[in-house]
């Protein structure tokens, strides 16, 4: 585990999405958390050991959702589809959906597997499982406060985890879309999805995926107010996400106070 110490840094950002601002100081306490991203086979080892079936896994419970065909209630988990042109931006069902049988053993429904994929962040991961493999773990998951602290590397108000400039000298730093999204990804490296951890530079703490490559679960949900709201203090779930209640752009655990982990 990497240490992080403590400090105070501008959180949030003005300049692209509403639900990143408000910007202001945060004051974070000193933490560990993990080099990277929880990898499949990480979490398999977490399965394996305990018998733990994820969300995806595990059919819908009709109790809650009373009028929908049983038919559908299946396992199962959404997945990116490259649409065939261009389309507009403003509805992601128009490339996600949900499709039976995909979870994090078959990525993208029954017919995949990720057994060359040991090494890549495990995916289809709910809040639930991400405690889960934490607590297993004997860790936690960080705060949002503590993941952007530890995300920036120590460069604060700087645009991007390794500063001001997208490509230094031409280099692309992160697993980020390649193209024109969302139907013409070139690929990262000669990757389309996910890329093993550690493909590229870590960040100044020496923090790997902290932009790109998977979304990643925080401990708190977003909140307008400005600062992240503790799960079960009456907020509703989903309320306010980057992809997701408490999602964060690059998954993760910390250690001490309590792990990293792939959403």
């Amino acid at each position: 585990m990497i240490e992080i110490p403590a400090g105070s840094y501008r959180m949030g950002s003005s300049g692209f999405y509403a639900e990143e601002g408000p910007v202001r100081e945060v004051e974070v306490d000193a933490f560990a958390i993990d080099a990277g991203p929880v990898t499949v086979a990480e979490f398999a080892r977490f399965a394996d050991e305990t018998g733990y079936v994820t969300i995806a896994e595990r059919p819908p419970d009709p109790v809650e959702y009373p009028d929908a065909d049983p038919s559908l209630l299946v396992p199962g988990s959404a997945v990116f589809h490259p649409t065939p042109g261009p389309v507009p931006l403003d509805n992601p069902s128009r490339w996600w959906a949900y499709v039976s049988g995909a979870d994090w053993h078959h990525p993208w429904g029954p017919a995949s597997d990720n057994a060359d994929r040991q090494d890549h962040p495990v995916t289809h991961i709910a809040y639930e499982d991400a405690e889960a493999f934490a607590a297993w773990a004997g860790k936690a998951l960080p705060t949002e406060a503590e993941w952007e602290y530890a995300a920036r590397g120590g460069l604060d108000g700087a645009t991007f985890a390794w500063g001001d400039e997208e490509r230094p000298g031409g280099e692309l730093m992160a697993n980020s879309w390649q193209g024109s999204f969302p139907w013409r990804n070139t690929g990262a490296r000669g990757w389309r999805g996910t890329t093993p951890v550690g493909l590229f530079t870590a960040n100044g703490y020496g923090l790997h995926d902290m932009t790109g490559n998977v979304w990643e679960w925080t401990s708190d949900y977003y909140s307008p107010r400005g600062a992240g709201v503790e799960r079960g203090a009456g907020v509703e779930r989903g309320a306010g996400v980057k992809g997701g209640a408490g999602v964060k752009g690059g998954a993760g655990v910390k250690g001490g106070a309590g792990g990293k982990g792939g959403a």
